[in-house]
């Protein structure tokens, strides 16, 4: 089933996991939304620079580190994915527990092993 996928702290740098994670999103026929505000595209993509410019998203995955992503909290539970996965060193106990009160589901996953093991 293919899904509409924002990534948040996508980055252009073919070696970093979050550009990874778009480069196999794209492959297993996924529709990826990067999300950067300092970049304007990503892997041929137009990038947004904000998570309340999103909408009708149904999975998001974190490439932000915890100092970053609580400010986030706001743009997510506007956004109502059906879930956010965190991938690892971006998990956040407080946000993570924010997003499952509102009904958004939340895993301590990494993508590229989830879209590899076909659990994505």
């Amino acid at each position: 089933m293919s899904e509409t996928v924002a990534v948040l702290g996508a980055s252009p740098k073919p070696e970093r996991y979050s550009n990874k994670a778009i480069r196999l999103l794209r492959e297993h026929g996924h529709t990826v939304l990067p999300v950067n505000p300092a970049q304007r595209e990503i892997e041929g993509l137009a990038v947004t620079a904000r998570v309340e410019d999103l909408k009708d998203v149904d999975t998001v995955t974190m490439y932000v580190s915890p100092a970053h992503s609580d400010s986030l909290l706001p743009g997510l539970l506007a956004l109502k994915p059906r879930r956010v996965i965190f991938n690892p060193g971006a998990e956040n106990p407080g946000l993570e527990k924010a997003l499952q009160e509102a009904g958004i589901e939340v895993e301590e996953a990494c993508t590229l092993v989830l879209l590899r093991t076909g659990q994505f």
